[in-house]
């Protein structure tokens, strides 16, 4: 599941954030293909939790805390949790430990400055492989 989060959910997922929050140009066609593989992912992991298990691998593990991250901005990315009903209360018992809660308030005095303003978005597309030279 680590796996499947780092070749599937984390990768759609931040394609999904690039076309719907970032990027200049507004591409239909594009934010409708990453918010609905977004859909399709939250899907498959709503499913691996409709059996009443209490995180993706049984016990807590990387691939929760690998995942979570991804699933937190689910209104930013368009998605609507009544849909993903396991995915929704799974969200909610990581987002109530104690080691989560304290990590995301820490977020909140480290990040502190938009997450794209003009500067940002020159080093977000602004590059290309000249740049890496």
């Amino acid at each position: 599941w680590l796996f499947w989060q780092m070749g599937g959910l984390g990768p759609m997922a931040g394609q999904n954030h690039h076309f719907v929050q970032y990027a200049p140009e507004k591409l239909p066609y594009a934010m409708d293909r990453y918010v609905n593989e977004t859909a399709r992912l939250y899907g498959v992991l709503n499913k691996r939790l409709s059996d009443g298990r209490a995180y993706i691998c049984g016990d807590y593990s990387i691939a929760d805390i690998a995942a979570y991250p991804w699933v937190v901005p689910h209104e930013r990315q368009r998605q609507d949790m009544k849909n993903f009903p396991a995915l929704k209360q799974w969200l909610e018992r990581i987002s109530g430990r104690s080691a989560t809660v304290k990590a995301y308030e820490l977020a909140k005095v480290i990040n502190t400055v938009p997450t794209v303003d003009e500067k940002s978005r020159g080093i977000l597309f602004g590059q290309d492989a000249r740049t890496i030279r």
